[in-house]
């Protein structure tokens, strides 16, 4: 890439809003084994630190990687990284991308920022780590997938689950029948997650952050809740609720397992924002219901507390963050990383796998080979993973408050397999946290019928323009055809 390509990026992009047109390095020119790798990571007040961690630690094993940049549109954060880490620090992304030559980028920013964050960097001829989700929406996900494609990247989702070796197996094991079919694969997130204030007025954001970069795709809006970081999860502009923040996590297993390479012909999904009045916008208890022909999936968050006024989260089959794989013959719990249990239908474990693994090495090593198979976690899964969380978002949000009554009747006779899922729901709501259904009742979403091939809900207007949104200029994702 040449310095007049990168300085015509900077411009056309910061000033008009155009697509961006890089030509990406061929495959001829990557850096070989022996080569070093310059990256960067663009957000690290959170997560990033992760990156920088794995970046530095390789580089003190002599492994050929360096950390040669960072961005941040917190100048508070990214001076204190830049001094400590010892590179240079930017605020605006299009600035780093234009100065400095990097062969590697990952992306740690909010969900709103992944997928257009990535792009720019693909375009820019970066190979890219992208935190999950790894889009805020359906459409914005599959351009990412066209990029990889188009400029030949190599695009790891950081869904670290899938460099884990007793899950590989615990997966291959299963699917080769040795508890007979799948009937459920069942995710859980049940994080407590407290309110997160109710304002009357709109708050001023940190001077530290530029906050038109920040908002970036989302639309310019002031600040509405007491703290711009983190709490961006519980809204639409910018989050995905705990489904698209945890709950991907559990969500990429669960499909994982059922072999399902597209998105569920249909979806519902049925919760609310339920035991407090805050400025949060998403679900805080919801069930997802992804009707696949292999066996349903089954998605279940919990955000309040295991009773009223406790700290505590609430458990399932021992646990809180987990995945169970419901068979004919026995089940397998995943509750976290490092260990897989298998039960049988008496509960007694017959088989326990273990192992870890390293997912940013994973990464790094399909750089090094340039072969998109050697990821643990290519961006297509990261994709459909992510958009099965969108889509069941999307059938709660065109949906409709209704009785108790109502909708345990429409989940009895129609799908039977939710039913023990939202008895315990709304257990764990009435009896054991006091919400009152009646004053503030419960939100069911439409069966919604998805076109597959197109992902797409070609049946539902007010659905389907919730698979992409309005970008703002010039922070648009573009379309990316291959």
């Amino acid at each position: 890439m040449n310095k007049q390509t990168r300085r015509n990026f900077l411009k056309t992009s910061l000033y008009t809003g155009a697509t961006v047109a890089w030509t990406a390095k061929s495959w001829a020119q990557v850096k070989g084994a022996n080569d070093t790798l310059r990256c960067a990571t663009v957000g690290f007040r959170g997560r990033g630190n992760s990156h920088i961690g794995s970046i530095n630690n390789m580089q003190k094993r002599e492994q050929g990687v360096k950390l040669a940049a960072l961005c941040d549109v917190d100048s508070k954060v990214m001076e204190a990284g830049s001094k400590k880490h010892g590179v240079k620090g930017y605020q605006d992304i299009r600035e780093m991308l234009e100065k400095e030559k990097l062969d590697v980028v990952t992306v740690a920013t909010p969900n709103h920022w992944h997928t257009l964050a990535s792009i720019w960097a693909i375009q820019a001829g970066a190979d890219v780590y992208v935190e999950k989700p790894v889009s805020h929406n359906v459409w914005e996900g599959r351009q990412l997938v066209n990029a990889a494609r188009k400029y030949k990247k190599i695009v790891q989702t950081g869904t670290q689950a899938r460099s884990s070796k007793c899950i590989q197996d615990a997966v291959k094991w299963v699917q080769a029948g040795n508890l007979g079919k799948i009937k459920v694969s069942r995710g859980l997130c049940y994080k407590r997650r407290p309110s997160i204030g109710d304002i009357a007025d709109t708050k001023e954001h940190p001077r530290e952050v530029d906050y038109n970069l920040w908002l970036g795709p989302a639309p310019k809006k002031p600040l509405t809740r007491d703290r711009l970081h983190y709490d961006w999860h519980w809204m639409w502009d910018y989050g995905n609720g705990d489904l698209g923040n945890q709950g991907i996590h559990q969500m990429d297993i669960a499909r994982w397992f059922l072999g399902e390479m597209e998105l569920s012909p249909k979806v519902w999904s049925v919760g609310g924002r339920l035991g407090y009045k805050d400025d949060g916008e998403t679900a805080n208890t919801q069930i997802i219901y992804h009707e696949y022909e292999t066996a349903p999936l089954i998605f279940e968050v919990r955000g309040l507390g295991d009773v009223k006024g406790s700290g505590k989260r609430p458990t399932y089959r021992g646990g809180s963050v987990a995945v169970y794989v419901e068979c004919e013959k026995g089940w397998a719990a995943i509750r976290n990383y490092g260990a897989v249990q298998v039960y049988n239908n008496d509960d007694k474990m017959i088989k326990e796998f273990k192992g870890g693994g390293d997912h940013f090495g994973n990464f790094i090593q399909a750089v090094r080979t340039r072969n998109p198979k050697d990821l643990n976690a290519e961006i297509l899964e990261g994709h459909l993973s992510s958009a099965l969380c969108h889509t069941g978002n999307i059938s709660y949000r065109v949906g409709k408050k209704d009785k108790t009554s109502n909708i345990k009747d429409f989940v009895d006779k129609k799908y039977e397999a939710a039913s023990d899922a939202f008895n315990r729901m709304v257990e764990h709501l009435v009896d054991k946290n006091e919400v009152d259904l009646k004053a503030t009742p419960l939100t069911l979403g439409p069966v919604l019928t998805m076109d597959t091939k197109t992902e797409t809900f070609p049946n539902h207007i007010a659905a389907n323009k919730l698979t992409t949104r309005e970008y703002r200029e010039p922070f648009v994702v573009p379309e990316i055809k291959i």
